[in-house]
């Protein structure tokens, strides 16, 4: 009798922590960066936008034009979410996200050896500006793929707990670049730091990706979404007019999310020093504080929101930073208020954050089917962060220097926050219940 032919086992599925591991190990190493861009703006505008004859005079020129160059990055976000978003929507989620960690590696890592403006002359600038528009393009596809991976293996009930890692590794990767600046302001003195000691965490991030590499690359490869099957004839509106309004909805629902996070988490160092005339250190301590408090609330919000529904819980960080912004900023401006209130306003405004970003990736992971999925989240968090994030140190710093009205901070973040409490009135309370389309 003819042996029975032995079929080859199919490789092992990756188990929920693996994937959810190598999905946030990205976000950790994305974000890290733009901690530590945010953190180092100062230094950036004297390394890069300040022409010689005016290095170390400040003025508000050189950080405008630092955080043009930042804005530059998220305004070309769309562009990656479209483009790592269609490759993860028809090839599977590994490949677009072994390909956006690998670039976003090899340009912050660049950003750490490139020559400043003494020495590359006026090209530094721009080549400066180069390397982060590849870091947007990779920053676009990164959200998209990274949420779709981690709420797509979340056990039932779990979305909200697993969704909230992608945001919880943000603040993770924001609190260690500003860490990082931190210690090295302690360590080294102002003339090493601005030499060559800012230098120093751009290159940390060499490492750190070619780990997150690792881990991405040892995720099994899974099959793209099915397509779905075309409507009949009269059946409604396309899929793709259903979907570009889905997606102005994620906006809506994001931009307080986004404005306020930039305005608390990335823009308070310059904001501080600039305006109020707080040292690099005390500058630094007040953002790691913020982003303590941001990274303590997301995974408690994530999880509450598996009970209770996306909406109450992201409803509530909108409220609170609608109606405490203004308060948190006069305290802060108020020379004599005791440390110990200004430590706590930091952190509490924080924690407001993170009650919007723990269910938010969830949230617009419900919002869209599987076959879309990896592009419409990842356009609707790259179109916010252009407009909200990318423009906030740039709005803030240029409007602060116009009107001469150290309150605009406030007002930004608290607009934008009012918007999103009325656009978050409109999710149905079950969806969390439900399974992903």
């Amino acid at each position: 009798m003819a042996p029975l032919a032995v079929r080859p086992a199919p490789p092992a599925a990756a188990g929920p922590r693996r994937v959810l591991l190598a999905g946030a190990a990205g976000n950790f190493t994305e974000w890290y960066e733009f901690g530590v861009y945010g953190a180092f703006a100062t230094v950036i505008a004297d390394r890069f936008f300040t022409p010689s004859a005016a290095a170390g005079q400040g003025g508000a020129g050189p950080l405008l034009a630092t955080y043009a160059s930042f804005a530059v990055a998220f305004f070309f976000r769309p562009a990656g979410a479209l483009l790592f978003g269609r490759l993860g929507d028809r090839t599977g989620r590994r490949p677009a996200l072994v390909l956006v960690i690998a670039l976003m590696t090899l340009a912050t890592t660049l950003i750490g050896l490139l020559p400043s403006r003494d020495t590359l002359g006026a090209a530094a600038p721009w080549l400066l500006t180069l390397l982060r528009v590849v870091q947007g393009l990779c920053a676009g596809g990164e959200f998209g793929g990274a949420v779709a991976l981690l709420t797509e293996s979340a056990p039932p009930g779990r979305r909200g707990r697993h969704g909230a890692w992608q945001s919880f590794t943000v603040a993770l990767g924001l609190l260690a670049g500003a860490g990082a600046a931190a210690l090295l302001a302690a360590l080294l003195s102002p003339a090493a730091l601005y030499a060559w000691g800012w230098r120093i965490p751009f290159l940390l991030a060499l490492p750190l990706g070619l780990a997150a590499l690792r881990l991405r690359r040892g995720l099994p490869d899974a099959p793209p979404p099915a397509p779905a099957a075309p409507p009949p004839p009269g059946a409604g509106p396309p899929a793709a007019a259903v979907t570009a309004r889905t997606v102005v909805l994620g906006v809506g629902r994001l931009m307080g999310w986004s404005a306020a996070g930039y305005t608390f988490l990335v823009v308070l160092p310059s904001y501080l020093q600039a305006t109020l005339g707080a040292s690099f250190r005390q500058a630094l301590l007040a953002t790691t504080l913020a982003n303590l408090g941001f990274a303590a609330a997301i995974l408690p919000a994530g999880i509450l929101s598996d009970r209770v529904g996306r909406r109450p819980v992201m409803l509530a960080g909108a409220l609170t930073v609608t109606f405490c912004a203004l308060p948190l900023l006069h305290l802060l401006q108020d020379p004599a208020a005791p440390a110990p209130a200004r430590a706590a306003a930091v952190l509490g405004a924080g924690a407001a954050v993170g009650l919007l970003a723990g269910p938010g990736p969830a949230m617009l992971a419900e919002m869209f089917p599987a076959r879309v999925r990896c592009t419409g989240l990842g356009l609707a968090y790259a179109l916010t962060g252009a407009v909200f994030s990318g423009c906030a140190g740039l709005v803030i710093t240029a409007l602060t220097a116009a009107t001469g009205d150290r309150d605009i901070p406030a007002y930004y973040a608290a607009g934008t926050c009012a918007l999103s409490a009325l656009a978050l009135s409109g999710p149905r309370g079950d969806d969390h219940r439900k399974p992903l389309r």
